[in-house]
């Protein structure tokens, strides 16, 4: 019976470890997942400006129909 206990004291520590070491990798994950949203905000910013640079460059340029004709 004391031997069943032990099991079982040395299961629920096993298990107390692991929730614990889940719970640390878990508020890594959050770290990473906010560092990467701010990191993907910026990049989007910067297309939008690259798109707008572009379009703006576009319409500097002549119109191909009008110089085939």
């Amino acid at each position: 019976m004391l031997s069943e206990f032990l099991d079982l004291s040395d299961k629920i520590d096993r298990l107390a470890a692991l929730a614990a070491q889940l719970r640390r990798e878990n508020a890594d994950l959050r770290q990473t997942n906010a560092m990467l949203d701010a990191e993907n905000g910026m990049c989007k910013q910067k297309l939008a400006e690259a798109q707008r640079r572009v379009e703006a460059l576009l319409e500097q340029l002549p119109d191909l129909e009008q110089g085939e004709a």
